[in-house]
């Protein structure tokens, strides 16, 4: 039961592709993140040359602008390994996956109903998200003249001048003769659309990887905080003994709960408290934080070292003897 649970547990990267470490993991994510929020500043600045936009463009655009303002004051706390900062900034990263995916989703199903009503030479349905935009800047949808084929037929001009009078004329083919209904179904069982859906998949499971190591880090950043503030410090776990849940940091009359700021860290840790404070205590600071706890002089002692010099510095050991010194 035990091996079942560890491998079924959430899972908890150590490193970034394996690679790197999670902190550099976190800080390459929120660059990613700030690149990609851009777009909603360019976007807007696009309304100032006259581009019309949807109302789903629209509030897209003002999203990532929210965002980049966002993911630009929590960044700089990724290094100073904030508690409050680097828990937001794990929420945030798996909220904005949410809207993201689902902007993604709106914008994909209103092209694959374009590029539907493109073989049916139809337009594109009205109560497709952002439709009418799509309709007129796609420049494929919608043809004023529905034609297959398009001739000109010449007669010989009247006056000295001579030359040749041109008409053209459109030839309705068999594909503009027999249309096909416009559907989702259409669009996305086209052959050019599978790359396209394979594309956004692969990405979406890029983010989901971004979101774990995410939370590995800010779980790593709390923990750390916990220990070094609480009062079980962390030779309680030289003995190899599995943790219980450690304290909320952000609990009622600490310094990290107070104000609006603490009311906010505890609704964050309460959802999904056995992740950010149950578990056991095998993160890498643990092992060895800053080194403080691999002093080579403990290495080579006899056994009882460590657990005497320990004892020694918590006050806990046994009493000094006393000196008889004699008289001269």
């Amino acid at each position: 039961m035990g091996i079942l649970s560890r491998y079924l547990r959430f899972p908890r990267p150590r490193t970034f592709l394996y690679l790197m470490s999670l902190r550099t993991g976190v800080e390459m994510v929120s660059l990613s993140v700030i690149f990609n929020k851009l777009t909603g500043f360019f976007g807007l600045l696009a309304i100032l040359t006259g581009v019309s936009l949807s109302p789903l463009q629209l509030s897209m655009y003002i999203y990532s602008v929210g965002a980049l303002a966002l993911i630009s004051f929590l960044m700089p706390h990724i290094r100073k390994q904030s508690p409050f900062e680097c828990l937001a900034l794990a929420w945030f990263y798996l909220l904005d996956t949410v809207i993201n995916t689902a902007f993604t989703s709106a914008f994909a199903i209103t092209w694959f109903l374009a590029v539907s009503a493109d073989n049916a030479n139809k337009g594109i349905p009205s109560s497709a998200p952002g439709g009418a935009m799509v309709d007129d800047t796609a420049g494929f949808t919608s043809p004023k003249y529905n034609v297959s084929k398009v001739g000109v037929s010449t007669t010989p001009g009247e006056g000295i001048t001579g030359g040749q009078e041109a008409v053209a004329y459109g030839v309705a083919g068999a594909a503009a003769a027999t249309t096909t209904n416009r559907s989702l179904a259409h669009g996305v069982g086209i052959e050019e659309s599978i790359p396209s859906i394979m594309v956004v998949v692969m990405l979406t499971m890029v983010r989901v990887y971004f979101i774990l190591v995410t939370m590995a880090y800010a779980r790593q950043v709390l923990r750390q905080h916990m220990n070094t503030t609480s009062s079980a410090k962390l030779h309680l776990h030289t003995d190899g003994v599995s943790e219980g849940r450690s304290d909320n940091p952000f609990a009622t009359g600490s310094p990290a709960g107070a104000g609006w700021r603490g009311k906010l860290g505890r609704i964050m840790v309460t959802i999904g408290e056995s992740y950010w404070l149950g578990g056991q205590a095998d993160d890498d600071w643990v092992k060895g934080l800053d080194g403080r706890f691999r002093a080579s002089k403990m290495s080579g002692g006899p056994p009882g070292t460590l657990e005497r010099e320990r004892r020694a510095r918590s006050g806990t050991g046994p009493p000094m003897p006393k000196l008889n010194v004699g008289k001269l």
